[in-house]
């Protein structure tokens, strides 16, 4: 490849160039095809070539490219807002429009302790979070999760954050407990860590309602999203549910904690909110919180210069209107299915699976190095790395990650296609990936 300026994600990988997208398919500058089976970073979930959401931004472009939000607001966003808003969980009515789901963590943040000054409770200020979690790579949003790599570099410029545990069955659950009694155990965790921190302190306390990047589709077992909730209320925490990699129809429910029955105080969404074609995100907010600051200082001390950006607000809401438009939710439940079951066809008595999870077309493979004991490679293996690499001369993009057990230990990789895959398309992601994991995995 001729030099470069464009300043990389990582200096020693020489990557393709990408010039076209096609439905499932990624193109490169030698006509390679890539079959995207994890959606960028659960990203595309309409394909790459929709043409109802390249029309609208083209048609938005024609009409009004920006206007700062401090002299005006526009179209696109009004509408956007209010489709979000008849759509989300009950009381979430107020939507702030950034551009990434690291800025709608930072806003989420910001909003939670300048809510308690309003509300004269300013001592309260302290963040909870679970190990193994991700919530965006600003300071605040790095800070407020539990990803060990990403934060290792900038420990000394982070705000103090709580950690408790994950709620990781696979690997944490006691051989005696049931499903029901480790998720009542795990959740208790948040209580004790509150009256540890003293409850007049804790502000928050931030989860993603199904774990993405750094645990590898973590779904919650039943009743801790539930015991989470009451505890939030009790000591008047305000629970936060990032659902920037989960939510948008990705686990089978537009809000993946619909299947939680559990509401939280502020949500968090981006990736699938702009199904790649224009960048933005979305922190929503109980009408309640907005009113503190409506009928306190009546403004939010934050801001962005692209905040409910025209053409990202109008390339959104024809994403969002296809979704429940053409009812995909029930859609991705039912693929959903279907990518298990081809996972499992194709992995699942491979020696070195571990656990095959997720929920609709948010999927994990979990590797280990001996299953019966379920220990993982040794870091300097570097599995993840390898099947990157491996998957890409296959035509295959899915994305692995190191450090799913604790960190630095584990390897995953999570699959999460556009919802438009057919089935045809889902076994070649599995096929695909066999041939990848027999490679790599066979020292």
């Amino acid at each position: 490849m001729k030099h470069s300026n464009i300043f990389p994600r990582h200096s020693n990988y020489d990557l393709p160039i990408a010039v076209r997208g096609d439905g499932c398919y990624i193109i490169d500058d030698n006509g390679k095809k890539y079959i995207d089976g994890s959606g960028g970073a659960a990203v595309s979930c309409l394909g790459h070539s929709d043409n109802t959401i390249k029309d609208a931004t083209i048609n938005q472009i024609e009409k009004l490219a920006y206007a700062h939000t401090s002299f005006f607001s526009n179209e696109p966003a009004e509408k956007l807002a209010n489709l979000l808003a008849e759509s989300s969980p009950s009381g979430l009515d107020k939507i702030y429009l950034v551009s990434s789901g690291s800025e709608a963590v930072e806003a989420s943040l910001k909003l939670a302790k300048q809510y308690f000054i309003e509300v004269g409770k300013p001592k309260k200020h302290q963040v909870i979070s679970r190990r193994q979690s991700y919530h965006g790579n600003t300071l605040g949003a790095l800070a407020s999760g539990g990803n060990i790599w990403r934060r290792n570099f900038f420990e000394d410029l982070l705000i103090e954050t709580s950690l408790i545990s994950p709620c990781y069955a696979y690997r944490n659950r006691r051989p005696d407990e049931t499903d029901w009694d480790y998720g009542q155990r795990v959740a208790k965790e948040l209580e004790d860590e509150i009256l540890n921190l003293g409850e007049d302190n804790v502000m928050a306390f931030i989860a993603e309602t199904v774990v993405g990047a750094t645990a590898g589709a973590l779904t919650a077992v039943p009743g801790y999203f539930k015991l989470i909730r009451e505890i939030c209320n009790k000591y008047d925490v305000l629970l936060i549910l990032d659902e920037v990699m989960c939510g948008m129809g990705r686990t089978g429910s537009l809000f993946a904690c619909d299947d939680e029955q559990v509401i939280p105080d502020i949500i968090t969404i981006a990736k699938g909110l702009g199904a790649g074609y224009q960048p933005i995100g979305a922190m929503i907010c109980q009408n309640y919180i907005y009113e503190a600051i409506q009928n306190g200082t009546g403004f939010f001390q934050h801001g962005h210069t692209y905040l409910s950006h025209p053409v990202a607000c109008a390339a959104s809401y024809a994403v969002l209107s296809k979704l429940i438009k053409d009812n995909y939710p029930p859609k991705v439940k039912e693929k959903g299915n279907l990518l298990q079951k081809s996972l499992i066809k194709s992995l699942g008595q491979n020696q070195y699976i571990g656990d095959i999870r997720g929920r609709g077309l948010f999927r994990a493979v979990e590797l280990v190095a001996d299953r019966s004991t379920k220990a993982p490679f040794p870091k300097n293996f570097n599995v993840a790395g390898k099947i990157k690499k491996k998957a890409m001369e296959e035509g295959l993009i899915c994305y692995p990650m190191q450090g799913t057990v604790d960190g630095e230990n584990g390897d995953h990789i999570l699959i999460a296609p556009p919802f438009i895959i057919n089935e045809t398309e889902i076994n070649e992601i599995s096929e695909k990936l066999k041939i990848t994991v027999d490679s790599v995995c066979n020292f």
